[in-house]
């Protein structure tokens, strides 16, 4: 995604430059040295970023989702009619 100059935000663009570090590396190790910084430098820019590192698994954002509903993944078992 190319990043136009009037719409230049250094904030956003770094942002951008760590996320993307993250997911073609796959670990904060090898997404650091895509960056050319140290892993304890790009675990600050993750928290300053708010990025949720490692991302969140499919099974674990249905769960989330369940207790957001109200129901457990024990209620769903128990009653599959009640999805």
């Amino acid at each position: 995604m190319p990043i136009l100059l009037n719409d230049l935000d250094l904030r956003k663009a770094e942002r951008m430059l760590v996320e993307l570090a993250l997911a073609r590396g796959g670990s904060i190790v090898k997404a650091a040295e895509h960056l050319g910084i140290t892993r304890h430098a790009l675990k600050r820019r993750i928290i300053k970023f708010q990025i949720q590192w490692p991302p969140a698994h499919p099974a674990t954002a249905s769960a989330s989702q369940s207790r957001e509903l109200g129901t457990s993944t024990a209620e769903q078992m128990r009653n599959p009619e009640s999805r």
